[in-house]
């Protein structure tokens, strides 16, 4: 009896996800398809001139541009960003800096702040 090995799939969501990428802005054919976790890895390790544009232009995807602007996503959409921004567009608004991403950016420190506290004060315990 021999078994099978399955080829793992998933749909272009899934993989634009992995990849960091906004999936309206892939091709079309990556769009309409299934990426199987082989195409993902090639993708991964020699990226095609499509997806090195996107990482590198946008437009990006709400966790990349929270990543960008130093934010949460939830922070972007009190600031009314809903939409996936270029890398234009998210260094004209670091530029800007408009009173909602200065008191964003200064949340998310509290936040990062505190996760450390809290970090460090169960690790003193566990000791």
């Amino acid at each position: 009896m021999t078994s099978h090995q399955s080829t793992q799939t998933m749909k272009p969501a899934t993989a634009a996800k992995k990849l960091g990428v906004y999936l309206e802005a892939t091709p079309a054919d990556f769009r309409e398809g299934v990426v199987s976790r082989a195409e993902l890895n090639e993708l991964q390790a020699n990226p095609p001139q499509w997806l090195q544009d996107l990482r590198r232009n946008g437009p990006h995807p709400r966790p990349v541009v929270a990543a960008k602007l130093g934010v949460s996503i939830a922070g972007l959409v009190r600031g009314g960003v809903t939409e996936a921004l270029t890398t234009e567009q998210i260094e004209t608004l670091k530029q800007e800096s408009p009173e909602w991403l200065v008191r964003e950016r200064a949340t998310q420190a509290e936040v990062r702040k505190e996760a450390a506290r809290v970090k460090k004060k169960h690790a003193e315990r566990n000791d």
